[in-house]
């Protein structure tokens, strides 16, 4: 296994998979804007039915492949330290295909609670309908892992850092649980961590997806999502996102590109700021309590020490005063924006019991651990002292 907290250099970011797109030598990767591809013969469309065609990504169709997409796709690969990896058209795209992908009637899905709401109601709505079952596991509890695998559980599905929580799961002990136990696959989504801080292939980890329209791509204008891991998997998931249709276009995968060149240095900054930030609300009187694997008071602290290079760009906390407070401190940030997303190069602020969950009351967002009281801020690129003095004023100071 490589290390998982290995440095990605910018060089990586903006170098690697380079060059398969690049016509009249332009610099930046090209925009391939077609939906259809033609053959010199028929022998050359037999050559590719028969894969021996003497380029091997030689396209067909726009559903099944782009060669601006399969650039992004080869960096990503790299990035990962994963054989391949493949573009889609949003994050849940990714997951959504990867775990249709995998599982099929009569057998059974872990997940773990603290998983993207999204996901978790795919995998306990949607995939019930097919006669898929699930359990689900609390949040980085791997001996209730271990319990709640069956002989018919193909996929363990789980965030590390999660959200809003950031909790951070022991991803090779994980795998090593999984491992033993034949068709059984590991998917991580790494969206939080991004490939900067931590590589979960390295770790044993089957599949890392993310959503790329978050710190991938980075400047909030794209969405997309990308899964990553061996050729076989892959494959496998590929085969479905050519029938299902959910591929990433072109102008959409060269923001993503694009983004991808200044991955390193964005992540490292909000890393910092983010520290900065989450030590400074620590020592906050109007501030109950901060959730940052970075703070020694994490309960993931020495997990994500231990498997991580940097503790990335959200920090959440819970503000003293409940709803009322918690849309207070929203509502007269100035810098940072109230928005559902993160990953950015803006700042952005949000009250999870209004953003996401206010059709529950007060009771029900508690039972599911969101409280009324909590405050996550994804960090941009902006100076981390006007950020902090933003944040201040926004609490009253």
């Amino acid at each position: 296994m490589t290390d998982s907290r290995r440095t990605i250099t910018s060089t990586d970011a903006v170098h690697a998979g380079d060059a398969r797109t690049k016509p009249f030598d332009a610099l930046p990767e090209s925009i391939v804007q077609t939906a259809t591809y033609t053959f010199a013969s028929t022998e050359e469309v037999i050559q590719l039915t028969e894969g021996t065609h003497a380029r091997e990504h030689r396209e067909e169709y726009g559903r099944y492949g782009n060669p601006t997409c399969r650039a992004v796709e080869v960096r990503m690969a790299a990035l990962e330290a994963t054989d391949d990896a493949l573009l889609f058209s949003s994050g849940m795209a990714a997951v959504t295909t990867t775990i249709l992908a995998l599982v099929k009637a009569g057998q059974h899905v872990v997940l773990f609670r603290d998983c993207y709401r999204q996901t978790r109601e795919f995998v306990t709505k949607t995939l019930a309908k097919f006669n898929v079952a699930h359990t689900l596991v609390e949040p980085g509890d791997l001996d209730g892992l271990a319990a709640a695998i069956r002989p018919e559980t193909r996929l363990v599905i789980s965030e590390s850092p999660s959200n809003p929580y950031l909790t951070c799961i022991d991803l090779a002990k994980m795998a090593a649980i999984c491992k033993p136990h034949r068709g059984l696959k590991t998917m991580i989504d790494a969206t939080f961590a991004t490939p900067v801080n931590c590589r979960p292939a390295s770790l044993g980890v089957d599949l890392v997806v993310h959503s790329a329209t978050k710190y991938i791509a980075g400047h909030n204008d794209v969405l997309a999502g990308v899964v990553c891991g061996s050729t076989g998997l892959v494959s496998l998931v590929r085969d479905l996102r050519d029938v299902l249709g959910a591929v990433c276009d072109p102008h959409a995968a060269f923001l993503v590109g694009r983004g991808m060149k200044t991955l390193s240095l964005r992540v490292e900054r909000q890393n910092a700021t983010a520290m900065q930030l989450a030590r400074f609300l620590e020592a906050h009187p109007k501030v109950e309590r901060v959730f940052y694997p970075g703070l020694e008071s994490h309960e993931s602290h020495a997990i994500a020490k231990s498997q991580m290079r940097g503790f990335g760009g959200v920090v959440s906390f819970i503000v003293r005063g409940g709803l009322t407070a918690s849309r207070g401190v929203c509502d007269r940030a100035k810098l940072a924006r109230i928005a559902p997303s993160l990953g950015g190069v803006e700042t952005l602020i949000e009250p999870p019991a209004v953003m996401s969950y206010y059709e529950m009351t007060t009771e029900q967002r508690e039972a599911i651990g969101i409280y009324d009281g909590l405050v996550r801020l994804a960090v941009g690129i902006e100076d981390a002292a006007d950020i902090q003095a933003d944040i201040a004023q926004a609490l009253g100071d």
